[in-house]
This record gives structure tokens, C-alpha cells and sequence, in this order.
């Protein structure tokens, strides 16, 4: 087993606190990463946030170097550069999982934190820490020549929207809107405009066109002008809606076209959609969340070809509690990234 320190909370309410945790013993087909930058997620929040899950150690999207592998494993060698996403296992039988969609798995995935191991029945903790041991099937090789730290949150927001781009085919010509400019959004912009599309961001902050524009946006729609909306009548053939608090979905199956398509992939609970609006014009409604081995890889080497990375701030492990409180107030442009590649020296009090 291996000794690292890792930013645990003991309970609900409880602060993150540097705490030492031992990582399993390598299995064969394990792979021992060293981690050097790791993503905060509104998951993250509410996971700190709920009644129940302790202890909890957070982080779901990191970057780092491999230190060992297990006897099994041929894909990785002492020294790659690696990624890992928010899953760390899954059945590998299933139909989900025999079609690379692991994210589906029928049986569950194992989530990278808050989940249960599939051999021993321990509870997952997170990458908020200096080591993570993970399943092979669960690691990507990660372009060299991307900034590392801004590769981290490609491993849950960028796969998050470049699977529904995948699944509607977009690329040169197809006219996407993306509702809400932050992690999620900004990341939507940058991919679907490498593929091709025609880009337009829909926003309630007049002051985030000029962000939508360098993104690669054709334009910024400000979604309470119900005049600018009533211009957009039809002309879209996807969305990307990544807002995360419950909103009327009326207004964005409205602009599309005939066929088109709205994911809602931001807000995961109820909502409240009336038939007609599906009806005239055959629009769907659909959703996505994370992604499997083929389509993460795939988009790994993606934006190594295309040099996309997420927009982010880096801080020091240490300043945990302030990038979450700022998180929760939405001050961050786009992702906050924790730089964890000294965590074992500096938090360990030696």
C-alpha cells in the first residue's frame, strides 16, 4: 500500500483537511499515478454539501505521471503522462461497456470518489490528494504538449459536452447554440467550432459576448431579450444547454430546426416540457454525463491535434476552501484547478 496525503472531510460541514490516506496495494492491472493537477467540480460542492457520503476526499478530473504499474498492464510505462476522469472502473460485460460507453455501465460505474471498489468493497476517495491508484481500462494517455493543468478539467466538462457533439454528428456546417458561457459552456464553444460548426452562445450576461467571440462563437444571443430570441426562431440543429439550476426549456426548443436536438446536460433534475413544443418541428430532448474509453481517448488526442484546453485558474492545495467558496459564487473564469504536485511535502508537516 501506498501513503499519501490527500484534503479529506470527516463529516458534513467539516472542512477539507490535509489527512494522511493509504492507496491500495497494485493489482496487476493497476496503474499508480502521481498527481499534479486536479479540477474543482460544482460536483464537488455538492458532494461537500450532502448529509451523508463521509469520510470524503473529492476530485473527479486530474492530470499526472505514472510511478508504477501493476504486472498486468501494457498500455502504460513508468513516466507517461496520464488523465483520468470521474469513473475508475466498471463491469466490462455489459452491453454499455462492450460498446466503449462505460459511463452507462448497467451495472453502475465505479465513480473516482463516493464510490465502491469492485473487488474489496472499499469506498473510492477522491483525487484531491497526491497518489491515485486506478484500473488501467481508466487512464488516457495525455498529449505532452498541452498545458497539464488545463488538460485536468477535459476529463469531466470536456467530455461531458464532446460526447452529445459526437452522438449528433456535428461538424462543418451544423449550426450549435450552447446555453450558458462557464466550464461546461465555454468548453462546448471551443470544441464545436474546431469541428466545424457554426457556433452562436446563448447568455443573460451582455458582457460575456466578447468572451463568446474569442472562444470561436459567431455570435452572442442574450436569452432574456425575447426579441433576440423570437430572431433565432429555427435556425439551430443542436444545443448545448449547460446551465445548472432548473429553467424553462420552452425558449431553446423554440430556435431549433426542424429535427433538431436540445441536451440538457447542466441541470439533472426534473423538468417540465410541453409535448407541442417537441411536436412541431420533431425536436428531441435529450441528455449526456461523462463519457467512455473510446470517446474520452478521442477526445484527448482531439485537443491535442487542435491545441483546446479549458480556461483555468490554478491554486495552491492549501487555498482548497477558497476556490470552493468562490465556486460557490460562481468568481471563477472558467475552472479552478488544484496544483497538487508538492501536497505530499507541503501538507504533511515535514
Amino acid at each position: 500500500m501506498t501513503s499519501t496525503i490527500a484534503l479529506l472531510s470527516a463529516g458534513p460541514g467539516e472542512p477539507l483537511e490535509p489527512t494522511t490516506i493509504e492507496r491500495r496495494a497494485l493489482r496487476a492491472d493497476d496503474v499508480d499515478v502521481r498527481v499534479t493537477f486536479c479540477g474543482v467540480c460544482h460536483s464537488d460542492l455538492h458532494a461537500l454539501g450532502a448529509e451523508t457520503g463521509f469520510p470524503l476526499v473529492p476530485g473527479h478530473e486530474f492530470v499526472g505521471e505514472v510511478v508504477a504499474v501493476g504486472e498486468d498492464v501494457t498500455a502504460f510505462s513508468v513516466g507517461d503522462a496520464v488523465a483520468v476522469g470521474n469513473i475508475v472502473d466498471s463491469c466490462g460485460e455489459c452491453r454499455m461497456c462492450l460498446a466503449g460507453q462505460e459511463n452507462f455501465c448497467e451495472s453502475f460505474p465505479t465513480l473516482t470518489y463516493g464510490g465502491t471498489d469492485r473487488v474489496d468493497g472499499s469506498p473510492t476517495l477522491g483525487a484531491y490528494s497526491g497518489r491515485y491508484v486506478v484500473q488501467q481500462r481508466f487512464v488516457y494517455h495525455r498529449p505532452d504538449k498541452l498545458d497539464p493543468a488545463a488538460v485536468a478539467p477535459l476529463m469531466c466538462a470536456g467530455i461531458t459536452v464532446w460526447e452529445p457533439l459526437r452522438a449528433a454528428s456535428v461538424g462543418p456546417g451544423t449550426r450549435v447554440g450552447v446555453v450558458g458561457l462557464g466550464g461546461l459552456g465555454h468548453l462546448a464553444v471551443r470544441l464545436a467550432s474546431a469541428l466545424g460548426a457554426d457556433v452562436t452562445v446563448f447568455t443573460t450576461t451582455p458582457a460575456k459576448a466578447a468572451d463568446a467571440a474569442a472562444l470561436g462563437a459567431r455570435a452572442a444571443v442574450i436569452s432574456t431579450d425575447a426579441d433576440a430570441m423570437a430572431a433565432e426562431r429555427g435556425h439551430f440543429d443542436v444545443l448545448i444547454d449547460t446551465v445548472a439550476v432548473d429553467h424553462d426549456l420552452a425558449p431553446y426548443l423554440g430556435v431549433l430546426d426542424l429535427d433538431g436536438i436540445l441536451y440538457s446536460i447542466g441541470y439533472l433534475g426534473p423538468v417540465t416540457v410541453q409535448t407541442l413544443d417537441l411536436l412541431v418541428g420533431r425536436k428531441r430532448l435529450g441528455s449526456a454525463g461523462s463519457g467512455g474509453h473510446r470517446h474520452t481517448q478521442e477526445l484527448l488526442d482531439f485537443c491535442g491535434e487542435h491545441g483546446i484546453v479549458a480556461d483555468v485558474e490554478v491554486v495552491p492545495a492549501g487555498d482548497v476552501a477558497v476556490a470552493l467558496d468562490r465556486l460557490a459564487r460562481n468568481d471563477v473564469r472558467y475552472r479552478f484547478v488544484l496544483d497538487l504536485r508538492d501536497i505530499d511535502e507541503a501538507l504533511s508537516g515535514n
